[in-house]
């Protein structure tokens, strides 16, 4: 290789590099306290958000994706158990992000799903403990709790919280559930500090649902969907900061990661007839501000996630909420954070869908 090819690559990464950097309001963490941090899935949201933030920080982060980015420093596969070994070299914490999501249910087979979300939980929690990492950080979905989220017509909206008992209803469900179980044996068996953060919502594609996307425009669904089922990235990323950074002295823990609901068990019943309602009641200006955005309110809400622990526990104080959705309505400005924006739509799949942006199963 010669000396300008080398001179371009170098250039090339250095670009690479500083595309992959952002500068987000931090909780109080002192990154001194970690070392290399291995982040799985860095060409996915919230990996390239992570990888983002820590290198704004100048904190020695390796991002491992399948597909490269900006955000990638290792391309390989982890069910493949050589390469999470060579990746997991020196590392002393995992945030291990890298799945097979929903929308890939009706586009992959099940061996796909349990070969990356199972197999490949599997290798990182191995190589971490011979490695002897200081937390393990794995982000599930509240999709492991499937029908429990959907309560008969009729009857109230339902209240999601730890204890809730997941109903999986798919591959992707099932296979994240087994993944949060090994995590746990983990931890129970060799006293491994791992974190579970079940986030809600926080990919800015277009709802799945073909009835919404005809009623409602983006902005309006993701705006409603902060009161019980969605999640900045931004508040994803600090989530996660703050997981890490209290994994040793909890040892174990499940949470659930969404913004901050108005909502109270009080106001299930209505919320499954008649959310509009409830929303104007805890928000008398929503409905002028809403009128002059065109936007319309939802009808009803069928769930409510609520994120009581991880803000008691963790001292996770998520920002972008539904209040700070009229705030921004209010001074025209979008409701986004900074990071969201820089992130931006990725998508899931390589090919487009006629019908929606991903094949529904």
């Amino acid at each position: 290789m010669d000396d300008l090819t080398v001179i371009a690559s170098d250039f090339y990464r250095l670009s690479q590099y500083f595309r992959c950097r952002t500068h987000i309001p931090l909780p109080k963490i002192s990154f001194k306290t970690f070392m290399s941090i291995l982040i799985t899935g860095s060409a996915g949201h919230l990996g390239e958000a992570l990888m983002r933030t820590f290198r704004a920080q100048n904190v020695r982060a390796i991002g491992l994706d399948i597909k490269h980015s900006a955000c990638t420093d290792m391309v390989g596969s982890i069910a493949d158990r050589d390469f999470v070994k060579n990746a997991m070299k020196g590392i002393r914490t995992v945030i291990h992000t890298a799945t097979l999501h929903k929308p890939h249910v009706a586009t992959h087979s099940k061996q796909d799903f349990v070969d990356t979300n199972i197999t490949g939980t599997l290798n990182l929690l191995e190589e971490a403990l011979l490695q002897g990492v200081s937390a393990f950080i794995f982000t599930s979905t509240t999709s492991t709790f499937g029908a429990a989220m959907n309560p008969a017509k009729g009857e109230p909206a339902a209240w999601i919280t730890e204890e809730v008992v997941p109903q999986p209803k798919n591959i992707y469900s099932v296979t994240k559930l087994a993944a949060e179980s090994l995590c746990e044996l983990f931890h129970r068996k060799s006293k491994l500090p791992v974190m579970i953060l079940r986030t809600s919502r926080f990919f800015p594609e277009d709802d799945d649902n073909a009835q919404t996307r005809e009623l409602y425009e983006k902005p309006n669904v993701q705006a409603l969907e902060l009161l019980y089922r969605r999640v900045d990235i931004a508040d994803a990323v600090t989530a996660h900061l703050l997981a890490m950074e209290k994994a040793g002295s909890i040892g174990f823990g499940k949470y659930i990661i969404s913004a901050t609901t108005p909502f109270l068990p009080a106001h299930l019943a209505e919320l499954h007839t008649n959310a509009a309602g409830v929303i104007r009641v805890l928000y008398p200006e929503s409905e002028g501000l809403f009128d002059a955005a065109g936007w319309k309110m939802f009808t009803e809400i069928d769930r409510v996630y609520v994120n009581e622990r991880a803000r008691h526990e963790l001292g996770w104080e998520p920002v972008y909420d539904f209040t700070y959705v009229l705030q921004c309505l209010r001074g025209g400005t979008d409701f986004r954070s900074e990071l969201a924006r820089e992130v931006g739509s990725k998508g899931y799949h390589e090919e487009e869908f006629e019908d929606g942006p991903f094949p529904v199963d």
